[in-house]
């Protein structure tokens, strides 16, 4: 008896043993469950506060109105427009929507665990308590699943919108890509035409600068032209009288040669006629004439006296015969053995009408060759 009393003792302290061990081993996975269900419900509750427990309003609009009419060049006043924002859904750029947050009472709700009466005992579904309903764990997560269901078909909603923006903004870019190319061409062709312009405007000054300067050299001209008009009528005026001069001159020189003739005739034919006279006479002294032709080989000249001298030797009538005095030659200039003297000649034959005299050349006085256009003088 007593060893089986002894059997019982030892089984029952290795019992009590074994016993005390599940003990404490159900201590600590308590312990454990109880700290993962505290973390579980604190971050439950932190995750709902960024789940938003309403829908925005999906009513709202907005629209961005693009010009798609061709760039042609014409103003338009009325472009052709889109709403590029037509299918965009404004209602995503809504924030700050209301979330969910979970107090105390949300905290005890979800440690209801099953629904249960008004005594708090489980309402039991058939053999297995009932965890679906009201006030319980389940209702308060599938609220908060919803929320995030809603939530994510939002995102991923607001993800398509903005691909399509993205869409959107990528043709807009290539758009823009080819109007860039255009505007800097337009650019260059803007400033080329802002050159061209200040180049025609610098142009335009000079060429008013030179239309100034020729406008002005044409009223010089003008007016050389009315002095050159001037001076032609002048011109015609002395070419008429030059031709009158010519022409008398002409006159003269066959009167000359004619006389030159009768002088020759005259000097080969003797003495001098009685008509003049071998008086002396006193002539004031001065230039009297000049040599009009002269033959230093038959020494004789043809003279023309001044109207002066011609008083002077036949009296202020001219009514006495012409004397046969001599009277000196010099050449103004003339650098011979007597300075400018060149010689003496003797007045033989006056010309009738005229001032023209012949008259002998005196060799022995000779001091040069006496020539046309020397100055005959009385000394």
């Amino acid at each position: 008896m007593t060893k089986i009393l002894h059997v019982f003792v030892y089984l029952f302290v290795a019992l009590s043993g074994a016993a005390l061990w599940f003990e404490l081993q159900l201590n600590a996975q308590r312990d454990t469950l109880a700290d993962r269900g505290r973390l579980q419900e604190d971050y439950l509750v932190k995750i709902a506060s960024t789940i938003e427990k309403a829908e925005p309003d999906k009513g709202v609009t907005t629209e961005m109105r693009m010009d798609i009419s061709p760039v042609d060049a014409k103003i338009v006043d009325v472009p052709e427009t889109e709403n590029v924002l037509e299918d965009y859904k404004y209602y995503l750029e809504k924030q700050s929507l209301e979330t969910f947050s979970w107090g105390m009472r949300e905290r005890q709700q979800l440690h209801n665990v099953y629904v249960t009466d008004a005594e708090g005992k489980p309402v039991m579904d058939g053999g297995r308590p009932l965890m679906d309903g009201p006030g319980t764990e389940k209702d308060l997560l599938e609220q908060l699943f919803q929320a995030c269901s809603a939530q994510q078909a939002r995102l991923n909603t607001t993800r398509e919108a903005l691909k399509n923006l993205r869409d959107r903004l990528e043709q807009a870019v290539s758009e823009i890509n080819k109007l860039k190319p255009e505007l800097r061409q337009a650019k260059v062709a803007e400033v080329e035409a802002v050159s061209q312009k200040d180049k025609a405007a610098k142009d335009q000054d000079v060429m008013e600068a030179q239309n100034v300067k020729i406008r002005s050299q044409i009223d010089e001209l003008n007016a050389e032209i009315a002095s050159l008009r001037d001076e032609v009528i002048s011109a015609r005026d002395e070419t008429d009288a030059a031709k009158e001069d010519l022409a008398k001159a002409l006159r003269e020189n066959e009167q000359l040669k004619k006389i030159s003739k009768d002088a020759f005739a005259l000097a080969n034919s003797g003495p001098a006629p009685e008509a003049g006279s071998d008086a002396p006479i006193t002539l004031p002294a001065g230039d009297k004439g000049t040599v009009v032709e002269a033959d230093t080989e038959d020494l004789f000249a043809i003279v023309k006296l001044s109207d002066e001298a011609l008083k002077e030797l036949k009296g202020p009538e001219l009514s006495r015969p012409l004397p046969h005095i001599e009277l000196s030659v010099k050449r103004p200039g003339y650098k011979g053995p007597a300075g400018e003297f060149i010689g003496r000649l003797r007045l033989r034959q006056e010309v009738p009408g005229k001032n023209y005299v012949v008259c002998d050349i005196l060799a022995n006085w000779s001091q040069g060759e006496i020539k046309s256009n020397d100055v005959i003088f009385a000394d």
